[in-house]
């Protein structure tokens, strides 16, 4: 079984190190290390460094540094437009894409969507997302910690922006023609991928993304719900580009 990740805010300089606050707490309590244990600390910017459990207190433990590495950002970058999704479907998307290897979610306001981030509510689920998003990371050991935007969601006006700004941009639509299995994509830049709400993609939107330069695409025959389609679709990109 692989080392347990834990983030932190800045790696160690030298060689012993004290992991304390909340993630401390989480290896001492929690995860329950004992002296020996190895370990991995994270800056969620690709730094790692690998360390040695040498003694555990309360709510914190004290290790050696044993090893550093550096992961490089990923290059084609991959970015999800999420249609923000009643319940807890939007969380489970993120945490499922987290694990796939997005590297950045942007909550999306459509006109489908059932429901509305508004005021401190909305500023609340977005850093619910985010916070999903981080125990995810920390789950799947990603050196990298996915960005979660908003303000705290985006419009469709801002999201046709991104668009246009990306390499490429795929819009998810049952409707769809040319499949993402075989769609070109490019070498380096930002892919941006948007997936609707439960109700979907409206006329009206998906005409803005196409042209702001998106490409409507279909994964296949059936229709995926909101929380399942971005996952599948991040799966076919990670393979395609070799992530995986």
């Amino acid at each position: 079984m692989s080392a347990p990740l834990f983030l932190v805010d800045e790696l160690p300089v030298g060689s012993a190190y004290t992991l304390d606050g909340p993630e401390g707490h989480h290896a001492a309590t929690v995860q329950r290390l004992r002296v020996g244990e190895v370990l991995v600390l994270a800056d969620g910017r690709g730094g790692s460094a690998t360390a040695e459990v040498t003694a555990v207190g309360r709510g914190s433990v004290e290790v050696t540094v044993t090893g550093r590495a550096t992961v490089p950002a990923p290059d084609p970058r991959l970015v999800v437009v999420q249609g923000i999704a009643k319940g807890d479907r939007g969380e489970l998307a993120v945490q499922a894409m987290t694990e796939i290897g997005v590297d950045e979610i942007l909550p999306w306001a459509a006109s489908r969507s059932v429901v509305q981030w508004r005021g401190d509510r909305g500023f609340k689920a977005r850093d619910k997302w985010a916070s999903t998003a981080r125990e995810a990371a920390k789950q799947a050991r990603r050196s990298w910690l996915p960005r979660v935007g908003g303000d705290p969601d985006c419009s469709t006006k801002q999201v046709a922006a991104r668009l246009a700004e990306a390499a490429a941009g795929f819009v998810l639509h049952e409707e769809a023609t040319e499949r993402l299995s075989i769609a070109t994509l490019p070498a380096t830049g930002e892919i941006v991928l948007v997936v609707g709400p439960e109700g979907g993609i409206s006329d009206a939107e998906r005409a803005a993304f196409e042209a702001a330069g998106a490409t409507a695409v279909r994964l296949g025959r059936e229709v995926l719900r909101t929380s399942t389609a971005g996952v599948a679709a991040l799966s076919v990109l990670s393979a395609r580009l070799d992530r995986w």
